[in-house]
């Protein structure tokens, strides 16, 4: 029992059976009571309640945050419902009230009476009589009884199930009716559950899951993900477009014997290849396809794998079909112990021999093959599988990202930073500028939202605008180029480039190069119509800090005319510098020492990069960033290569050069700290920040300001109070880039760069607050109606896939967590590879795939005219491909250059582009761009 005071009035109430109670029930209508006969009792005790309490204009006051609530709300606070179930609960007891008065007319129909005497005596008119006679009526009215009998028989067989979001529409229900049928199934002791599963390859990210379970289940339980499953029945067989059943993905690769194998040792010559994968052309089980070239693992006597970039050649030994080039010594066993061979173990993993992921789409291939054990499923050929597993093919290096990294522009002459940071800038003012003049709201408020979250990220990531034609490229050894030559397919014959690798030490590891692309050695490996690789010699790759050819890259950057690249000599001090000979095992002199783990590698590397970085900014000599280029080097491969690299930190002064160029007193703390010093290694630098709820609200100025989580202290076991925190970026948490700049000019320039990136994003949270939607039109809707209909149409299906998405993400994800039960030092690179894996692996088995949702001219025309809801439009957007719909919203125009298109070519012709340059970037002609420079000046 219990009391409230609402508009002065004192009022009692009671349980209901519907709300759980024992017996007949309490309060105000207890159950029997009621002047209709055709009344259900429990459904008018609840409904009477309802009305009573609408008529009295009840508002609820919270006793802890003082809010009042009006209304249905207020209603469902003093019932002690949420606002979900009151709507449930009222929705049952309407067609619980609605079944009793179908019974009854039935009732009467049978003993003769018409629809008008059914009426007359039920008082009510003959079309209601005629709904509730109608069968297909009474068929939507008992769809929620349907639903939970069928979600009942499916957690008595199978134990929990999902029932999250897009579940109803697999049961073709509406989300109201199984929102209902839940409802139902708790009355009767079922429980139904909410949680987060983690998203296995995006960590610190959640799906949020409903799971529908037995009696008696406790919440914990859901968390065991192997044991929630699916309502439906997947059982993998996915078709082709033939309606056959298609192969997996993945197949254990087959083995080629080791006799086919030639290992040419360091000492023969494969010190300057190491790394490449030589092949016999026109070998079935070994053929690359369309490729010149790819990146490919290959199982060899069923223990060890290769792993390279494989390339055809025409100068193989008899009876060999394989050559692998190694930087290893003559001697070392090709098959042997982990620590003492040239081929890799194999993994234990069944799934993943190689400890890497092989292409999802053309990472294994078939041949046909008279004796094979496989049928193409569209021919029924017998084929077998091949030997090549790619894990990177042709073309695949070529959709990079293009920026330019801070970490080698930060290193260039002042005058390249500030052309490029500024083109950065006029770049994303032009984008803007686009996306504020979209027509449609719905959409410009979604490109305005990503366009903000991008300008944050660039605050972060500070890359620059790309150099014209730069481009990333999979290096390949050659013989017969030059050490001042590069064959380079994609570029122009006898232009220099740059090519810079990553981790990027300094200007000297850039080595500038002559393009020789009458090379006949480039033209028969790599080929005349490369789309992503260059052949350079293996002195070249010694200078880029000693790249492999086993899939190492670099960014190749055209220079001359306005581009200038600064190159220097390679450092004295790292001449003849080898990290495994100095920091191996063999001169250790039998002194143990700890190999560092994988992740310890990233670490030590992400620590060793950024101190380079703050050095060069503060003026280091060169003595002193030679000591930490070594470093980094024994860094980058003491876990592959088992390098002391405690004591080459302590050789190579470490700690000097850090007290000495990043020792600092912290602003925000006031304690001394030796780590990142600079804008630019500080930028993306975690900070630790008090754990926030729920979406950032956009403040008037388009800032974001986060709710403090409600949990955000605890107290622990000695009784302490705890703060929780979570971690965020240093450039994120910052208004002014410039608190974090130690004061250089180069930082400076970033730090203007930041602040203006901030600006933009602020300016764009402005416009989106700013947007109205168009409104909805129902005289539109009825012109529209079958457009409607089909964007409808469209979304459901799409949608399907959610559920399928969810049960594919918890078992990957219970499939990682067994994986690593059993091997616990699984380094982080390895877990991400083995997450990939078994996402795809689970896609298959249920099914997952995205159904894109696509706009005809009239299905847009609705959109435009209001025809279609907020709701529908914004869950059409999400299955959809945002570039078409940006097309679609975009005004239309004969003017080849925009504005925006204009003020970026002004601003290079600024900062010294040529007219052929600024063409290639806008993407238009060279006598577009004299023209416009004749029209606009």
């Amino acid at each position: 029992m219990s009391n409230y005071i609402a508009d002065d009035i004192l009022m009692h109430y009671g349980v209901s059976i519907v709300d759980g109670a024992p017996g007949r029930g309490s309060g105000r209508y207890p159950r029997g009571s009621g002047e209709n006969p055709y009344q259900n009792h429990t459904a008018g005790d609840f409904l009477s309640r309802v009305h009573e309490m609408r008529k009295q204009n009840l508002k609820y006051t919270d006793p802890k945050t003082g809010q009042v609530y009006t209304g249905d709300t207020a209603i469902a606070k003093i019932m002690g419902l949420s606002s979900s179930q009151f709507r449930v609960q009222y929705t049952m007891a309407k067609n619980e009230e609605r079944s009793a008065k179908v019974a009854a007319a039935k009732r009467l129909q049978s003993q003769g009476m018409g629809p008008n005497e059914i009426g007359r005596q039920m008082g009510v008119n003959e079309s209601t009589v005629r709904s509730w006679l109608d069968e297909h009526s009474e068929e939507r009215m008992k769809k929620a009884e349907v639903t939970a009998q069928y979600l009942k028989d499916a957690v008595d067989s199978k134990g929990m199930i999902d029932v999250g979001a897009g579940v109803e529409r697999e049961l073709g229900v509406s989300r109201e009716k199984l929102n209902e049928a839940l409802y139902s199934l708790e009355l009767q002791g079922y429980k139904v559950y909410g949680g987060g599963v983690p998203q296995v390859t995006h960590k610190g990210q959640q799906t949020n899951i409903k799971v529908l379970c037995p009696p008696g289940t406790a919440h914990k339980e859901i968390y065991n993900f192997e044991n929630v499953h699916s309502f439906k029945d997947y059982d993998g067989d996915i078709l082709t477009e033939n309606g056959e059943k298609r192969r997996p993905r993945f197949q254990y690769p087959e083995s080629m014997d080791s006799s086919r194998l030639q290992v040419r040792y360091a000492e023969e010559g494969g010190l300057a290849k190491d790394g490449v994968i030589e092949l016999r052309r026109g070998v079935q089980d070994l053929s690359l396809g369309e490729s010149h070239y790819a990146q490919v693992r290959i199982l060899v006597d069923g223990t060890h794998y290769i792993k390279g970039m494989a390339v055809y050649s025409d100068d193989m030994p008899p009876g060999i079909d394989a050559v692998f080039n190694t930087n290893k010594k003559k001697g070392t066993p090709v098959c042997g112990p982990k620590d003492n061979t040239v081929l890799k173990p194999i993994e234990k993993d069944p799934d993943n021999p190689f400890g890497s992921l092989i292409k999802e789409k053309g990472g294994q291939s078939y041949y046909d093959d008279p004796n094979g054990k496989f049928m193409d499923p569209v021919t029924g050929e017998k084929q077998s599988l091949s030997l090549i597993n790619k894990r990177s093919d042709e073309a695949d290096w070529q959709d990079w990202s293009d920026g330019l990294p801070a970490q080698f522009l930060s290193k260039q002459p002042r005058s390249l930073i500030t052309k490029q940071l500024n083109l950065s800038i006029a770049d994303r003012a032009q984008e803007f500028e686009e996306i504020k003049n979209l027509t449609q709201p719905t959409v410009k408020k979604k490109l305005l939202e990503d366009f903000a979250d991008e300008c944050d990220s660039a605050a972060v990531h500070l890359k620059a605008a790309s150099l014209p034609r730069q481009k990333y490229e999979v290096i390949l050894p050659l013989k017969t180029v030059g050490d001042n030559q590069v064959y380079a397919p994609n570029f122009r014959d006898g232009e220099k480039v740059a090519l810079i690798r990553y981790p990027h030490g300094g200007t000297f590891e850039i080595p500038i190069l002559t393009v020789n692309n009458k090379n006949e050695e480039g033209r028969r490996v790599i080929g005349s119509d490369s789309k992503d690789a260059v052949g350079i010699s293996a002195k070249v790759a010694e200078r880029l800090s000693g790249a492999d050819f086993d899939g190492d890259t670099v960014m190749v950057i055209p220079t001359g005319g306005s581009i200038k690249i600064t190159s220097t000599p390679r450092l004295k001090d790292l001449e003849g510098f080898d990290p495994k000979w100095d920091y191996g095992p063999e001169s250790s002199g039998g002194v143990p020492y700890k190999r560092l783990s994988k992740d310890g590698t990233q670490i030590e590397m992400g620590k060793i990069s950024n101190l380079i970085t703050d050095m060069t900014l503060k003026g280091a000599d060169e003595g002193e960033i030679a000591r930490a280029v070594k470093h980094s080097m024994v860094v980058i491969d003491a876990h592959k290569h088992n390098l002391d690299y405690r004591r080459s930190e302590k050789e190579n002064g470490i700690p000097a050069l850090k007290r000495t160029y990043q020792g600092r007193i912290d602003e925000r703390t006031g304690k001394y700290t030796e780590s990142a010093s600079t804008l630019i290694s500080r930028a993306n630098a975690q900070q630790s920040v008090e754990k926030r709820q729920g979406a950032p609200r956009i403040e008037d100025d388009g800032s974001l300001s986060w709710k403090l989580a409600d949990d955000l202290t605890y107290v622990d076991k000695k009784g302490r109070t705890v703060t929780r925190m979570q971690e965020s970026k240093q450039m994120l948490e910052t208004k002014d880039a410039m608190t974090l700049s130690s004061g250089t000019v180069v930082e400076n320039l970033y730090a203007h760069y930041a602040n203006q990136c901030k600006a933009m994003a602020n300016s764009a949270r402005k416009e989106m607050k700013a947007t109205k939607d168009i409104a909805y039109n129902p005289s539109a809707a009825r012109v529209y109606e079958e457009e409607v209909k089909s964007i409808r149409s469209k979304v459901n299906l799409a949608s399907l896939n959610q559920p399928r998405e969810r049960i594919a993400n918890a078992m990957a994800v219970a499939e990682i967590r067994a994986k690593k039960q059993a091997n616990p030092d699984m380094d982080k690179k390895e877990e991400k590879k083995l997450s990939q894996l078994a996402l795809t692996k689970a896609r298959e088995r249920v099914g997952a795939h995205r159904e894109p949702v696509s706009f005809t001219d009239r299905e847009w025309e609705a959109v435009n005219a209001g025809a279609v809801s907020k709701t529908l439009l914004s869950q059409a957007m999400r299955y959809a491909n945002m570039d078409d719909l940006r097309a679609r919203a975009t005004p239309r125009s004969h003017t080849i250059l925009s504005p925006a298109k204009i003020n970026k070519m002004k601003a290079m012709r600024l900062s010294g582009y040529t007219t052929a340059e600024i063409a290639d970037e806008l993407g238009v002609s060279t006598s577009t761009i004299t023209r416009a420079f004749k029209e606009y000046g």
